[in-house]
């Protein structure tokens, strides 16, 4: 169904994204290292159930356009991703499922437009000040999360590029130990790195977010918000049971960070891309969530 792909233009990010089906609106978001080829199970389940599918490249992911001064801080990202749904849905509610940067993206999101976002569903990323907090807190995620700290070096580039991509080759395989991706995903996943800037993009990820003095003064008050403020959306978290990038403990707590109601689903031998381990799991939960009424409100 992935093979055509369109284009929208929002503000100055030209996306390009895939479409599929036809019924209430399902936008999927990518994260680092992956692209949107790899939700195809999903979105093949998604749409055989009655739902649009949309999955765009995520912004500075090649063919998705940016301009070359463009930020990447979180809170851009957000901006960026609540733009895209009105764009994509003007003046009518969708749902958002995102996995890893994605999640963060569509968090953002659900904060500045609440009433756009129906339904949230986010994979391998919790929400909240304890999660916040272990990333420099906590000598077990510090030590899993090493990459966020050497993507702040000048040499990150070159050496995730080095060697055919072998550092995103082994990502996948260490954050999701009992998955293997088939040699032809990861090579149309490091034939979209290779492509001028891309790598450049996806580390600046990091770098702005994790750079106070980068940060854009326009974007101050939700960038201190992510992670902090509620989220006034029906959320659904999925996550692989044995995910060795972000600890499965951050889910603890989650709830009090979600008023209109959290789910927790834990995909048992899954790790951390539990999107293209268990595409059809991963389809059932997201159905069966977006089908449950909302019971809470405020």
């Amino acid at each position: 169904m992935m093979n055509e792909l369109k284009s929208i233009r929002v503000d100055d990010i030209l996306y390009s994204y895939y479409e599929c089906g036809e019924g209430p609106l399902v936008v999927c978001l990518h994260g680092f290292p992956d692209h949107p080829l790899s939700f195809k199970g999903v979105v093949n389940d998604l749409v055989a159930a009655g739902f649009r599918v949309v999955v765009p490249y995520m912004k500075g992911y090649l063919p998705t356009c940016a301009p070359e001064n463009s930020s990447y801080q979180s809170a851009a990202l957000s901006v960026d991703v609540a733009a895209l749904l009105e764009a994509l849905s003007p003046g009518e509610s969708c749902y958002v499922f995102g996995h890893d940067w994605g999640a963060i993206a569509a968090y953002g999101a659900a904060l500045i437009s609440n009433k756009k976002i129906k339904k949230l569903i986010v994979a391998s990323v919790p929400y909240g000040l304890n999660f916040a907090s272990g990333l420099v807190n906590d000598f077990d995620q510090i030590k899993r999360s090493f990459y966020i700290w050497f993507f702040q070096t000048q040499m990150a580039e070159e050496s995730v590029s080095a060697n055919n991509y072998d550092f995103i080759r082994r990502l996948w395989k260490e954050w999701s130990p009992d998955f293997t991706l088939s040699e032809s995903c990861l090579n149309e996943l490091c034939e979209m790195f290779s492509k001028d800037g891309v790598v450049k993009s996806a580390l600046s990820y990091y770098k702005h977010t994790f750079t106070q003095s980068l940060h854009l003064p326009e974007h101050r008050e939700l960038q201190s918000a992510i992670f902090i403020d509620p989220i006034l959306v029906p959320t659904l978290i999925i996550y692989g049971e044995k995910d060795t990038c972000i600890g499965i403990e951050y889910l603890d707590g989650m709830e009090e960070s979600f008023p209109l109601g959290l789910s927790k689903i834990i995909i048992k031998g899954a790790g951390h891309f539990v999107h293209a381990e268990n595409p059809r799991d991963v389809a059932r939960e997201i159905c069966n969530f977006i089908n449950k009424p909302v019971s809470l409100s405020v």
